[in-house]
């Protein structure tokens, strides 16, 4: 499998200066490729191919006009032509529906928030003995190594968000060696706002609601960017700090999905999730409180961390009546508002707990192993016989008491 690692970059003012320059001559390629294709639709042409469109690049680069795309490496501007193509294969696919359906490409803008450039071996990049990163006509930049690569990577991109930070993304090529020791507990676990994850085995994760405790910081600087004059420097500036406070919610949200997906796949064999329609969620009232929760990035990392450390991955349909079934039983109770969080089983009258049972349903539906908790809270109370009634029982009278050690009774 492929997986993806970021390390932090540290650029000087001129390597800054260069990856400006790159990501513009990226930039401007992307978007002339994409005006010959559009405007050879336009005129009824065929499609203009991949090799007529390098073809083309080479003779732009000759003009006085795009004389300054031989400042920057050569294998940049082709990437880039390779990003549309890629663009292209996914329009076409998602209207053949072999994938979600996505839009059509779209022209690029220097003010976007995240700017991006490639680098594969053709272009001779490499880490220096000084573990710096050494990209061609940027020179050696900086890295923070947070771990090691398993293995050596074949491309590397340079990406700048929103934030102004710099980042070294690598796709490493992983095989099976990072299976973990197989283990018994199976869990289903129930993804909430209230309690962000809630699992078969009756343990509650809090939702930590990153974004709406950092409110009242983000409205503050929002009301600053709002009161700078546009086009000014102090403007830029305010912006920064706007994407700053908003890039530390992110990722706070996303270490604490790591910690928490991570934790799960080591400690259980096989784990399940439902389906959830975020999109529809995310267009209701709560949608503030659906975004801030991530539950798609959460069991995304679920999902390939039990493929890399050989652990079971199910995900139910989002159809299943998880929250109406009784786990004890199996009796359909029906559908119940938000607000009932405990409710009590009309067949065997167990009090069950909303969100344990449905993480318990959870597991029952992928065809794990019922936790040994359960949902279940409390029996209900079951009413007395009528022969126990009252406040105080019949005392057996004298003669009954002679009849029952065998003397009769006067």
């Amino acid at each position: 499998m492929q997986l993806r690692y970021s390390f932090r970059l540290y650029p000087s003012a001129g390597q800054r200066a260069a990856l400006a320059r790159a990501f513009g001559c990226a930039r401007v390629v992307f978007n002339d490729a994409l005006r010959v294709r559009e405007e050879a639709r336009a005129a009824g042409l065929g499609f203009v191919t991949s090799a007529e469109l390098s073809k083309n690049l080479t003779a732009l680069k000759k003009t006085p006009e795009r004389a300054w795309l031989g400042e920057v490496s050569a294998v940049i501007l082709q990437q880039s032509l390779r990003d549309l193509d890629t663009a292209y294969r996914n329009f076409f696919d998602g209207l053949k529906g072999k994938r979600p359906r996505t839009g059509a490409p779209r022209f690029k803008s220097k003010r976007a928030s995240r700017q991006s450039i490639r680098f594969t071996a053709n272009a001779a990049w490499r880490i220096t003995p000084g573990k710096k990163l050494r990209l061609p006509k940027i020179g050696d930049v900086p890295v923070r190594w947070s771990r090691t690569l398993p293995s050596t990577p074949s491309t590397v991109t340079v990406v700048k968000d929103a934030a102004g930070r710099y980042f070294a993304s690598f796709v490493i090529e992983t095989d099976a060696s990072q299976v973990l020791p197989e283990t018994t507990p199976e869990i289903g676990i129930d993804l909430g706002l209230g309690h962000f994850a809630v699992l078969s085995d009756c343990r509650k994760v809090d939702s930590p609601r990153f974004l709406r405790r950092a409110e009242k910081r983000l409205k503050k600087a929002q009301q600053e960017l709002s009161r700078k004059e546009k086009g000014s420097s102090n403007r830029g500036k305010a912006r920064l700090k706007v994407a700053r406070a908003h890039a530390r919610v992110t990722d706070a949200r996303r270490e604490f999905h790591h910690q928490l997906s991570t934790r799960l796949i080591r400690e259980n064999q096989a784990i399940a999730v439902e389906d959830l329609a975020v999109k529809g969620l995310a267009r209701t009232r709560l949608a503030k409180s659906v975004h801030d929760a991530g539950w798609s990035a959460f069991v995304s990392m679920l999902e390939y961390k039990a493929a890399r450390y050989g652990r079971t991955f199910v995900k139910i349909g989002r159809f299943e009546p998880t929250s109406q079934v009784c786990s004890h039983c199996g009796v359909k109770d029906g559908p119940k508002p938000l607000n009932v969080r405990m409710w009590t089983c009309g067949a065997c009258g167990a009090v069950l707990d909303r969100d344990i049972n449905a993480a318990v349903n959870v597991a029952k539906a992928a065809g794990l192993a019922a936790s040994a908790c359960g949902a279940q809270v409390r029996r209900a109370s079951v009413p007395a016989q009528r022969s126990e009634t009252g406040t105080h029982q019949e005392q057996p009278t004298a003669s009954s008491r002679w009849e029952q050690i065998g003397i009769p009774g006067l």
